[in-house]
This record gives C-alpha cells, structure tokens and sequence, in this order.
C-alpha cells in the first residue's frame, strides 16, 4: 500500500500546474519545480522497476509453492516424510513415518537376507522404542542438568535455531538415553552416509544440520518402504520424487540412490526456504506438506514454529524437536558411551558409467564381488540389473575391485547374458522379469513364506522380495490385491 500511495502522490505532482497558479510562479519557483518534477519522474521508474521485481517475487513463489504440493504435472500433494492431516487420507501421503514406527516396519529373517547384507534398523529392532511413549505428554528426566544441555546445544554453534524447551528436552533425552542399541546402529551408518549428505547441501548452500532430517525419516535405511508408498532414505512419495526429477521405472528407483534422493531432498528444502523465509518451517513442510504449514499459520497468525506448533499435524509437532534430539545425540555420543556399531560397508569406493545392459550377478561371479555389495551400494537397482541400454547409468563399486572390473568388462558384459537377460530385458523397456521371478515357480528349493502385518500391501511385500504382484498372486492362489493380517504369503524360493 505505502508503495501504491507515493505512485499515486508522483503522478499527482506530475500533472501540469493550473495556468493562473503558474502565471503566479516566478521564473525560481518553476526552475525549483521542474527539478523536483525530474526527481519524481526518476522515482517513479524506481517505483515500477521494484513493482515488477515484487510481482516477478510472487509470481516465483507461486511456482514453487505449486511444485512442493505437488500441483502442475502432477496432481498429489508433496506427502513427504511423516504424517499428513490431509483428511488422513493415505491417497496424499500421511502418516507415513509415525505409522512405520508404530508398525515396526521390520522385515523377516529370509527377506532381510535377500535385501541388504548390512543389518539397517528395520532390521534389528522389531519395536521402535519411540513407539513405547508418547510423546506429547511424556516428561523424561535426566541425570544431566538442563542448563548443561542448554550449553552444549548452544556450543555446537548451528546455523539452524536451536531452542530448548521441555518438547526438545524429552527428544534429546530420548535419542542420547532411551535408546542405545538404535544409535549405535545410527552412528555406524551414518559414518558412511553422513559425508555424501554434507556434500549435496554444500553443494546448494544449504545448513549441514539438514542432514540429520534423514535420521528421522528413515533411520538411515535407503530401502526403507512406508505403508503409504513413500520410499528411501529421504521417503519420496511418487509424485514428489518425478517431479524433482527421480526416475522411477521397472529397473530403477532414485528414491532408493542416496546420492540422487539427497540432492532431490536439498532442492526440495532450497525451494521450501524460499516460500517460508524460516527452517523450521521448511523442515515441517518436508515433512507435513508446505498446505498444512501454511494452513497452521492461518490459524496461528505468525510464522515462527513455535507458534504454529499446536496447529501442525500430531506427528509433524514433534519432528523438528526429534531433528534436535538426533543431532544432539550424535554430537555428544561419547558424553553418553554411545559407540558405532560395526557396519560392512566400504571405505573407498569407485563409480563407473555403464552403457550396457549389466546384471550384478555378471559382475559378482566375474571379479567376485560380493553381491549383496553390490545391492548395498547401488540400492536404485532393485531387481540386479543396471539398464545401459536406456541410456548411461551409475554403478558404484568397492574401490578394492575397480581394476578387475575394468580390465573384464568385455568378460563380464558376456558371461551368461543368454540365461541373465533372456525374456528379461532387450532394450531395458520390456521386462516384466525381476530377480526373484528368474526362479521357477515350481520346482527347485523351499518356499520362503512371509506372514502379512498391518499396513502390508502386495506392491510392498514384492519390493521387499524382489518379486512382482503378479508372481505372489500366482505363487498364493490370490484373486484380488486384498490380503489379511496374519496371512502367510509364498514370496519367492530358496
């Protein structure tokens, strides 16, 4: 509005003066007007150029604000991370992470073999021990003083705000206290992510701190599947992940590429921060969706976490808090004998562009590499195959074996291509084939079962399995996508 009025004040001095009012003026008063007149011309184009600068601004934010909820190409909210209120319609993404920790999200023995070779959290605790609380009412005492947590959150100097409250208490208290066994599995793995994550957020001039969101998303599982769809260490919905440019086929899911699904993750905050101008609410809005942050500051009437915080979405109150706890907890790790826990991943490792239909079975009876490296370190690839026919991909190695890769590559590319790819894959388009369905249905080692629990879908549980929906409805004698509780499904053979 102040804008608006000096415009409309300029335009005013502007217009010609009365002929008897100027008949009136001595030849001092016109020179004083006539420059005053120049003065005002001059503003008022500073006036249009900022007007245009505002209105490119809106018109910016606009944008971004339809890209981060999921409107344009694609027609889904954002529904990333946690839970959503969005009429707690699963369609939109809820509930994704708070449901996972209720549920456990764990997998069995048999399946946790075929996935991953490093025992992620899933894995190895069946219940989160977050899921024994809750946290809105619980009040966690500490043996250390609240002004000794104050300081130490104030000497690890970060860029994000870092308030002490009693919410945050409680999350600092849980992750550094309640929960030794996890964090020692967190810490182990985060030895190995945490610096390809510092590299994606410097990379956009992004806080560090925004690092640890992943700890809360996923506890640092890049295969990690909600009961909604949302997948990967930084849990991408569909929608979301296509449209910050994740590619997402019968071969391959970025969302599982902890080098992709982080730099997806950073664009999403860079654009996050343009809109709300605070972290704090960006992070929420990754986690929530930028409408229910924007709709809490409706009813709040401020835009500063705290204030909004009553109206955010029960799982999305605490996530920032949670973010806080984690940090904290990693950083003062030996102030509470909190030790890595052992993870088989590899210190070095080497990254090769494949142009050519490669299967890691190829690969690991080559050159020997183990093929659950091979999963571990390329988890994008969940059926084994890297399609170079569709164009160049990434594969990532052990250091220790990148000579014997290059000097067999024409080798391994050969070696049983007839029996790998046969009805499988031609140009990487095709195949309706994944690595469990190479077995025969019939015939040939023990049926490996899998008990259905709450949540579970057939899309998930043939992720899990490296199988497809078609194979566990022709495997189990199933009709319909419906499954029950309880159920005991065949998955695939030993």
């Amino acid at each position: 509005m102040k804008k608006i009025t000096i415009i409309c004040a300029a335009f005013l001095l502007l217009s010609p003066l009365p002929a008897a009012a100027g008949l009136q003026l001595d030849r001092k008063t016109r020179k004083q007007l006539e420059k005053e007149n120049i003065q005002l011309r001059q503003r008022l184009e500073e006036i249009q150029v900022e007007l245009e600068s505002l209105k490119s601004d809106v018109q910016e934010r606009d944008s971004l604000q339809k890209q981060l909820d999921g409107q344009g190409p694609y027609q889904e909210a954002a529904g990333m991370g946690a839970a959503v209120d969005y009429f707690d319609s699963p369609m939109y993404g809820g509930g994704d992470y708070a449901d996972d920790q209720q549920e456990g999200l764990d997998y069995t023995d048999d399946v946790t073999d075929s996935l991953l070779s490093i025992w992620y959290l899933h894995r190895q605790i069946r219940e989160n021990p977050q899921s024994e609380y809750n946290m809105d009412s619980v009040h966690f005492s500490s043996g250390v003083p609240d002004q000794v947590l104050i300081d130490r959150l104030q000497k690890m100097n970060s860029f994000i705000q870092l308030p002490f409250n009693e919410t945050v208490k409680n999350y600092m208290v849980l992750y550094s206290e309640k929960m030794p066994t996890r964090m020692g599995q967190i810490l182990g793995l985060a030895q190995y992510y945490m610096p390809i994550f510092e590299e994606a957020f410097r990379k956009y001039g992004l806080p560090l701190e925004l690092k640890y969101m992943a700890i809360i998303e996923s506890a640092l599982n890049p295969v990690a599947v909600s009961r909604v769809g949302a997948t990967g260490m930084w849990q991408f919905m569909h929608s979301t992940a296509r449209n910050y440019g994740l590619r997402i086929d019968s071969y391959i899911d970025d969302r599982m590429d902890p080098v992709a699904s982080v730099d997806a993750a950073a664009r999403y905050l860079r654009d996050a921060y343009r809109i709300f101008g605070d972290w704090s609410l960006a992070i929420s809005s990754y986690n929530c969706g930028s409408g229910n942050v924007n709709k809490a500051i409706k009813r709040a009437g401020r835009r500063d976490f705290w204030s909004i915080y009553p109206h955010l979405p029960r799982e999305t109150r605490g996530y920032v808090p949670a973010m806080v706890g984690a940090m904290y907890a990693v950083n003062y790790a030996k102030e509470y004998g909190l030790e890595p826990a052992p993870v088989q991943m590899p210190a070095h490792v080497d990254t090769f562009m494949i142009n050519k239909n490669l299967h890691f079975r190829q690969i690991s009876e080559v050159i020997g590499v183990p093929i659950d490296d091979l999963r571990d370190l390329n988890p994008q690839y969940y059926k084994d195959i890297v399609p170079g026919n569709q164009g160049e991909q990434v594969l990532r190695l052990p250091f220790n074996y990148s000579n014997a890769f290059l000097d067999s590559q024409d080798t391994i590319y050969k070696y049983k291509a007839a029996e790998m790819f046969s009805g499988s894959i031609d140009d990487g388009r095709n195949s309706r084939q994944t690595a469990s369905s190479r077995k025969p249905a019939s015939g040939g080692g023990e049926w490996i079962y899998y008990k259905v629990r709450r949540g579970d879908n057939l899309g998930k549980i043939a992720a899990r399995n490296r199988t497809t929906v078609k194979n566990l409805k022709s495997w189990n004698g199933l009709r319909s996508d419906r499954i029950r509780e309880g159920q005991r499904l065949k998955v695939g053979r030993r």
